[in-house]
């Protein structure tokens, strides 16, 4: 059957696909929305004062993407990944240097919307991609800079989902394909309306046994929308569920993955995310230049963890018969009792933990588009109120390793590392964003917004050594100003200045202090102050199209530099001293700077060489330069007992100095399209070195291809190769502790994130 399934796809993938179209189109929106409520009105993207990529659904489809994750990787500037957790659905995603990802302990820096709706968790601020299926996006829009309007992360750039509905996408859908690691995806979408009453539904399963052991995931993912449109208004009542089970078994030595690059370094790493979602939205136009929209909604998130790992505990010095911690103290079970050392409870332990998330609130907005003294005027304003509560519990369960570094629990759960944390927050904003066109040419855009976050934080298991309660407000005014000149009918000159801000999370709160460190993502143990960070962004470039210059062609290009500078920076620094690679507290580190160069352009020629041929191009480029501005100390990688200096200048790890991506395809006779995309991203320094004193990661090439044809206008089939070189790569490392489980050999210290070999996929579509 394998020999079988690769000659298939060889053939059919030989050149390509057609994902190279969706890169064609990325800045094709004409007016786009400037706020997280994007239901109306818009303004146009040459008015925008900042960069601004859009993805449509037509687009991840053609793209045969996964996830919206692996399209913005392989498509939009300045994007990467770094696969952390090495699970297809769980990717840590950068737009200029600033995070978005499923990781707590991460800084995350991008805010993430769908319909409206803030969807960063309340605890740690982090984003699971693996929560929204991808056939029930209608669009998606990536917006640079510290836009203030949209609200707390809002530090690098804001992503902004709007999913379909029975007006916006009629018609019935079946899509299955299959291939290697098991892979198999099944989605079904049906959509329709009456003119007055509509229904969308989407239900995605997602399987697969993994290319690494140990590394078996499953997605069930479903949403579902109700439609009401009148003449001045209309309403959406969304519901969105989920119960995902993910294998990410994360980074592995070095020297392991020499002798086996399949290999796993301890095993499981389990998520489980189970989501319910719903929201009610609607909009009422007053008149022909006064229009209301508002949402309400409720999210509810309960995730597991259950994370097999090594141990500082051993049998204590002093008396064999005890268990003691690596300083030497014995180790008290939840029941107050010594715990006596055996093989049952030597070498490994279980981190498991609970995080109950449920998150209510809405958003009203009114968009005036009014002239202002016989000048072209949008004006939006608006209020949003989010409240959530979170019950967070971890264990630390005693275990023996086996053969496989897999682990057996004991039942016996060690009494310092047990947490029982609850918390509230409260969190209002109040926005506005001017655009006035000053003369048919020259627009300005003023914008600001007002957060205050009231936060409460409750310990439900208070010990001796540890108390997380607290109370913390933050608050702040954030303002941005812009102007845009088209001083050529293809030339756009745009410059801006924006700020915005986080505040620390719940979780990094529970997790700042140098003198106890915790152990992500499951141990707390004090709740000090930090500061919150603070983004200062100024940009500028010129953008335009290439209509009339290229004869039958048409295109978009972009030229631009941003400069953005984080103050209190804040970030998890590693506890050395320790046998885990996840223990250590979160520090303020003062400032922080991620300035680059972004260039990119896609053409679309049609009938290049003949009637037959349609061609589509399209290149981007991004320098990026991610370093702390500030020093601070941290220890060495290479000498635990060792504290060196991080120095200003020295670069952020895990972010490439440089990203390019490419793509060229044709489409033939309008029914068979093939194409070939490739990105490179350059080399990183490992997690773990900020005072970059070792040999980076490595850069690499990738390149993959698909290809469609069209059997007839009901039935598609398709083809996708990733990898087509096989190239022997890595996203992401750290350094870490292998010595203690695998033996004094195995001393390198550095651990990666391996790339996926070169797979391949055929499916079928039929539409209705």
């Amino acid at each position: 059957m394998k020999k079988v399934f690769w000659a298939v796809s060889l053939l059919a993938v030989a050149a390509g696909g057609r994902a190279e179209e969706a890169a064609v189109d990325l800045e094709a929106v004409e007016v786009v929305g400037v706020s997280p409520m994007q239901s109306v009105g818009g303004v146009s993207v040459d008015k925008i004062p900042a960069a601004v990529q859009t993805v449509s659904s037509a687009q991840l489809q053609q793209a045969q993407s996964l996830s919206l994750a692996e399209y913005l990787n392989r498509y939009l500037g300045s994007v990467h990944i770094n696969e952390a957790q090495n699970n297809p659905l769980q990717p840590d995603i950068y737009y200029r240097g600033f995070v978005a990802s499923p990781l707590l302990g991460l800084p995350q820096g991008l805010s993430v919307y769908v319909n409206g709706v803030r969807f960063n968790e309340p605890f740690g601020d982090s984003v699971n991609w693996d929560l929204i299926p991808p056939g029930a996006l209608e669009s998606t829009t990536l917006h640079g800079g510290s836009n203030p309007v949209y609200g707390l992360n809002t530090l690098g750039g804001a992503v902004v989902m709007k999913t379909k509905t029975g007006f916006s996408a009629p018609g019935h859908q079946l899509e299955v394909y299959g291939g290697s690691f098991d892979r198999h995806v099944e989605e079904i979408t049906s959509g329709g309306n009456n003119g007055k009453l509509g229904y969308f539904l989407d239900l995605r399963s997602f399987e697969e046994q993994g290319w690494r052991d140990f590394s078996p995931s499953a997605a069930k993912q479903a949403l579902g929308t109700l439609s009401w449109h009148g003449d001045r208004g209309g309403l959406d009542l969304t519901v969105a569920a989920n119960d995902n089970d993910l294998r990410g078994n994360g980074t592995a030595p070095v020297q392991l993955l020499a002798q086996d690059r399949n290999a796993v370094f301890t095993h499981p790493d389990q998520t489980v995310t189970r989501l319910f979602f719903t929201e009610l939205a609607g909009n009422y136009a007053l008149n022909d230049t006064v229009e209301l929209t508002g949402n309400v909604y409720f999210r509810q998130n309960r995730m597991r963890s259950f994370n097999g790992d090594s141990s500082d505990y051993s049998a204590c010095a002093d008396n064999a018969a005890l268990l003691c911690t690596g300083e030497g103290d014995p180790v008290l079970d939840t029941q107050g009792n010594t715990v006596n050392f055996s093989e049952s409870v030597d070498g490994a332990t279980n981190n498991v933990s609970y995080t109950n998330m449920y998150t209510r609130g809405g958003t009203a907005q009114a968009l005036f588009t009014h002239d202002v003294w016989a000048h072209e005027n949008s004006l939006a304003v608006g209020a949003s109120y989010d409240n959530a509560d979170v019950h967070f519990g971890s264990d630390t369960e005693l275990a023996e390793l086996t053969a496989d570094r897999g682990t057996i629990g004991s039942g016996i759960y060690v009494d310092e590392s047990r947490v029982r944390l609850h918390t509230h927050s409260d969190t209002v904003g109040f926005y506005a964003t001017d655009s006035l066109s000053i003369t048919d040419k020259l627009t300005a855009t003023v914008a600001g917004r007002y957060n205050h976050i009231d936060l409460a934080m409750a310990d439900g298991y208070i010990n001796a050594d540890r108390n997380l309660n607290g109370q913390h407000i933050f608050q702040r005014f954030n303002p941005s100003a812009g102007l845009t000149y088209q001083a050529l009918p293809n030339v756009t000159v745009y410059g801006s200045y924006s700020e915005s801000s986080r505040a620390p999370t719940p979780m990094e709160l529970s997790c700042a202090d140098p003198a106890a460190p915790c152990k992500l993502p499951n141990s707390f143990v004090s709740d000090p102050e930090l500061k919150q960070v603070v983004a200062n962004t100024f940009e500028g470039g010129f953008k335009g199209h290439l209509k009339g210059l290229l004869g039958k062609g048409d295109g978009q290009w972009n030229l631009g530099y941003f400069h953005t500078a984080n103050e209190n920076d804040i970030i998890f620094r590693r506890d050395f001293s320790s046998n885990f690679n996840n223990q250590g507290y979160f520090s303020n580190v003062g400032k922080t700077l991620r300035q680059g160069l972004e260039m990119g352009s896609n053409i679309t020629y049609p009938q290049l060489f003949g009637r037959i041929d349609d061609w589509h191009f399209s290149a981007n480029y991004t320098y990026l330069n991610a370093i702390f501005l500030d020093g601070f100390g941290i220890q060495n990688p290479l000498n635990p007992e060792q504290i060196i200096a991080v120095q200003s200048g020295d670069r952020i790890p895990g972010i490439p100095e440089h990203l390019l991506k490419l793509a060229v395809g044709v489409d033939l006779w309008r029914k068979w399209s093939i194409g070939v995309n490739g990105l490179y991203s350059g080399s990183q320094y490992y997690r773990g070195d900020e005072a970059n004193v070792t040999r980076p990661l490595a850069g690499y090439w990738l390149f993959n291809a698909t290809t469609e044809y069209k059997v007839s206008p009901h039935v598609t089939v398709f083809a996708k190769l990733d990898n087509i070189a096989d190239e022997r790569y890595s996203s992401f490392g750290m350094y870490g502790n292998a010595a203690d489980v695998l033996g004094s050999k195995f001393n390198d210290g550095r651990f990666m994130s391996p790339g996926a070999p070169r797979a391949g996929w055929v499916g079928l579509r039929l539409t209705f």
